[in-house]
């Protein structure tokens, strides 16, 4: 009992203290600016024509490289 009356005792003092000094308010000037959108789009006749690779799956080149076998790989027959 004596703790939770410690405890509301600190609260109740450190709200008091916080009560006593004012919060002043810091008004901030507005500065209005303009902006320009200069932009350039380039028109371009030509075809360019780029091959992409599809994959069936997402890391199979990976998956390909790793699926090496050695022969050491082999099993021996006794």
């Amino acid at each position: 009992m004596k703790s939770v009356l410690t405890l509301i005792f600190i609260i109740f003092l450190g709200t008091a203290a916080i009560a006593q000094s004012p919060i002043k308010e810091v008004k901030v000037e507005t500065k209005t600016a303009t902006v320009e959108l200069n932009v350039k789009i380039k028109k371009s006749n030509k075809l360019e024509k780029e091959v992409a690779r599809l994959y069936m799956f997402k890391n199979l080149r990976v998956k390909k490289e790793l699926n090496f076998k050695t022969k050491r790989n082999r099993s021996k027959l006794a």
